[in-house]
């Protein structure tokens, strides 16, 4: 007899960047839908991390310390997840303070802009749903706007008003890749692609972005994340083995009712894929 694979869920956020749970409440809700080995991963911030350990240790869940760093990378925002990290490295802290430093001004000028096309009071508003005062995002702004029915979800606020080229939506600089998988591998962690196939890339930019992120040292991507579709999990299966990857799983969960599916509720990786925990979790 066999035993049944793990469940493995090595991305989620909580309210130390711009999820709706404390990290406690994050592991206790993975541990309820039958997860084994979890992270938090929370944008380039590392806060949670000791609550998050201390909780799921509790459960008898297996820990792995883990945080989201944002990229800009040909003028797009790309995420990198940091798995097994040390998260009292000092250039790793130094570097995601500088990241988090510009999230306030950013803040002001998408409420600045939402006010021109008749949604005022959003910065407020959005304050009501920040948990960490350093770190006010996008998800803030989005649930406000949900909140008072300019949009029925999240996903529409984004696809309407805060993504790229749409109302709200206003840049920033973040980490470069270098910066990002060199914190990374610097606190001893490995580097992940977050949810590649959200990313709005032409092949060939994706070949240069992949080949560039390999060369740097890093070594995996999601494959089977919240926010692909079926399609992309062979899709991008294949991508991990065309570069050598290894491929990681993590719902992106952000709250109860954001995230289909919810924490652990993501089918296994293909067999053909080398598992990101095939060396650390027997």
């Amino acid at each position: 007899m066999f035993a049944p694979p793990l469940n493995v869920d090595l991305h989620c956020h909580s309210t130390v960047s711009d999820g709706v749970l404390a990290p406690a409440a994050v592991a206790q809700r993975a541990h309820a839908q039958g997860v084994d080995v979890w992270a938090l991963t929370d944008h380039d911030e590392v806060g949670g991390i000791a609550a998050a350990r201390e909780a799921a240790t509790d459960l008898g869940m297996d820990y792995v310390t883990g945080l989201e760093i944002s990229v800009t990378w040909a003028n797009k925002t790309i995420h990198i997840v940091g798995l097994k990290i040390d998260e009292t490295n000092p250039n790793l802290l130094s570097g995601l303070a500088k990241t988090r430093s510009g999230r306030q001004r950013r803040a002001e000028d998408m409420a600045a802009d939402l006010a021109k096309v008749g949604i005022p009071n959003c910065y407020e508003g959005a304050l009501k749903y920040v948990g960490n005062p350093d770190l006010i995002s996008r998800a803030h702004f989005a649930r406000y706007l949900v909140e008072v029915g300019v949009c029925e979800d999240v996903s529409a606020v984004f696809k309407k008003y805060l993504a790229d080229g749409k109302p709200g939506f206003v840049p920033h600089r973040w980490a470069t890749l270098s910066e990002a998988v060199g914190w990374i591998r610097g606190a001893g962690g490995i580097a992940v692609v977050a949810h590649p196939g959200r990313y709005d890339l032409t092949p060939i930019a994706f070949d240069a972005f992949f080949n560039e992120f390999k060369n740097l040292g890093g070594t995996a991507i999601e494959v089977v994340t919240g926010s692909h579709t079926v399609d992309q999990y062979d899709e991008y299966a294949k991508i991990a083995n065309q570069y050598g990857f290894m491929a990681s799983r993590g719902s992106d969960f952000h709250a109860p009712d954001e995230n289909l599916p919810d924490l652990g509720q993501l089918p296994a990786l293909a067999k053909e894929l080398t598992p990101v925990w095939h060396s650390w979790i027997k």
